[in-house]
């Protein structure tokens, strides 16, 4: 498997759909934290969620998840699909994008890079072991994140 990219910026500037369930129950919302690395001797993606999404709950349910990453102009799709939820409408219906069955998830055909993640861990991000006290602004007024750890089992690229 081959995946070259910045890095630091992959995330944080380009955002990414995270989706998981199958074709028939499905949920994807757009991410903008996340990591790439290697972990128990195996290449791995981290992502966060918070318990209040309705993704979270896909993600508790499924063993695979993708994080799918787009040219620059569905940015403006990413950002309706981050700020809408799927517990309140149907968020596919109003989004330009055609989801795209996997083996063992889903992702969309407009994705440029789709990161195909097994599940490896699951740990909730506690505010009392957050170090730097301008992190825990995030948890003021809403719910703690948690995170998700997967192997990366397959990249596919368009």
């Amino acid at each position: 498997m081959e995946f070259q990219t910045e890095i630091f910026s992959l995330f944080d500037k380009k955002w990414a759909l995270l989706t998981a369930g199958n074709k028939e129950n499905f949920n994807t919302m757009t991410i903008s934290w996340g990591g790439l690395g290697t972990l128990w001797g195996k290449p791995v993606a981290t992502t966060y969620v918070r318990t209040s999404r309705y993704t979270h709950d896909y993600m508790d349910q499924n063993d695979y998840f993708t994080i799918s990453f787009y040219p620059e102009e569905y940015k403006s799709v990413l950002g309706v699909l981050g700020s809408k939820s799927g517990r309140d409408m149907d968020k596919m219906h109003i989004s330009s994008l055609h989801a795209k069955e996997l083996e063992n998830s889903m992702t969309f055909e407009e994705a440029e890079v789709t990161l195909v993640c097994k599940k490896l861990f699951k740990q909730e991000l506690m505010v009392k072991n957050m170090l730097d006290e301008g992190v825990k602004a995030f948890y003021s007024e809403d719910a703690v994140h948690d995170m998700y750890i997967g192997q990366v089992v397959e990249i596919i690229k368009k």
